[in-house]
């Protein structure tokens, strides 16, 4: 199986990962860099206020609470089920023009979802703009930047990821309040009389957010990389995507990373309604308030991120690790907090170290996919399993809901899942260098 134009397979001895480069926050970024994080984070903005709005919806139409996590299902669908082509569409094309073309089909979700699709199936469709986007977005940033500043940069993209969630979040618990539904604006398109009725008027600004990410998306500067694939036909590309995911599971360094990162991912989707539902049970908070609480991980998250991408170089990636260990237990340390305040501050722990384990071992899988395949194709791949993952756990976590198991045994047994599957992971790879 070949790729056309795409990098000759590198070795995966550690060597190859640059032990002399400096710490990654001396790495200088590339030219255009800050327009990406600027398109990134509005699209991410309304992606994250989109979920919580939607969850409102959801109770205004009277469903039952374990319909929410089947609002990520749904986003997420496209991200597993149209794999194979996302990764050579985003190669084919200039990356800016990609990202701006799918905010409309997001667009497109949200209007769908006003005119009174169902829930689920308008966050479908807006997840098909989300999967194209992902591998145009961090394929574009393995194009632009330099190895030594991959670290780096990812770093940037996460903290832009996770402010999108931290200010997604209170944006969402805003849009939802009995003040902005009391609002005059609210009335106004309430009085257009379409299904979503109050709710038109969050649907209407968050349109306005997705617009304003397109329009940045489109001066994003090209850089120059297209590289077309050599398969025709929906079998021969889905041949080739298996052969690259296989591939990409193999190397010594990229499973590692990828196997990291797919665990992270489907546990951080399930701790975002986790933390949802247990604010309410156990804190007694609204949806509006709730959803101001998961604030405190993204706060978390950002910090650090931030430390990971200054401190770090690509060489000391696997590090992350041990920070995933310390993910995991303390997950169960915040099933057992019953006070508002400390709760934030417990939760912004677990964000900090989550921040710490991905920002690394992310970069260390985008260096190896983009030497063994290429920039989109891998970054596919990486949203396949990272999504499948996302899929796997939440259906999971809504079979526990619909059982009535309690939420704090929820979260105390995705802590030790966490916790053991790491320390898995880190055994392996010990031996595998030995």
């Amino acid at each position: 199986m070949q790729f056309a134009h795409s990098a000759a397979p590198v070795p995966t001895a550690t060597p190859n990962l640059l032990p002399a480069v400096a710490l990654a926050g001396r790495a200088r970024l590339p030219a255009g860099f800050g327009r990406v994080i600027g398109a990134q984070f509005a699209s991410a903005l309304a992606d994250n206020a989109l979920l919580v709005v939607a969850i409102a919806l959801l109770a205004q139409q009277g469903f039952a609470p374990w319909w929410a996590p089947l609002l990520k299902v749904g986003f997420m669908a496209a991200y597993v089920v149209l794999a194979p082509w996302v990764g050579p569409l985003a190669d084919a094309f200039a990356k800016g023009r990609v990202m701006a073309a799918m905010n409309l089909v997001k667009m497109a979700g949200l209007a769908l979802l006003a005119w009174g699709l169902h829930p689920v199936a308008a966050l479908a469709v807006v997840g098909l703009g989300a999967a194209a986007y992902a591998p145009a977005k961090y394929g574009l940033v393995t194009e632009l930047a330099a190895p030594e500043a991959l670290v780096k940069a990812n770093g940037w993209i996460e903290i832009s990821v996770v402010s999108a969630a931290l200010l997604g979040a209170v944006l969402g618990g805003a849009l939802v309040s009995p003040a902005w539904l009391g609002s005059g604006l609210a009335d106004f398109c309430d009085g257009l009389d379409l299904p979503a009725d109050k709710l038109t008027g969050s649907l209407a600004a968050l349109l306005l957010i997705y617009a304003l990410s397109s329009a940045l998306n489109a001066g994003i500067p090209d850089s120059g990389c297209r590289q077309r694939s050599e398969s025709h036909g929906a079998a021969a590309l889905l041949r080739e995507f298996r052969a690259a995911n296989r591939l990409l599971w193999r190397d010594r360094e990229g499973g590692l990373s990828l196997a990291a990162t797919t665990l992270f991912w489907g546990v951080g989707a399930t701790l975002q309604f986790a933390v949802l539902r247990w604010a309410g049970t156990v804190l007694a908070l609204p949806l509006s308030q709730a959803a101001y609480l998961q604030a405190a991980v993204a706060v978390g998250v950002i910090a650090g991120a931030a430390a990971a991408g200054r401190w770090l170089a690509l060489h000391q990636a696997r590090h992350g690790l041990w920070a995933g260990v310390a993910l995991g237990l303390l997950m169960p340390v915040v099933a057992q907090v019953s006070e508002v305040a400390l709760a934030a501050v417990v939760l912004a722990v677990v964000g900090a170290v989550g921040g710490a384990m991905v920002v690394p071992l992310n970069a260390l899988l985008q260096h190896r996919g983009a030497a063994l395949l290429s920039a989109g194709r891998s970054i596919a791949v990486q949203g396949f399993n990272e999504n499948l993952s996302v899929l796997a756990m939440l259906a999971a976590y809504a079979g526990c809901e619909a059982a009535g198991v309690p939420i704090t045994a929820t979260l105390s047994g995705l802590g030790a899942l966490v916790a053991v599957a790491i320390l898995a992971l880190i055994a392996v790879d010990r031996r595998q260098r030995r």
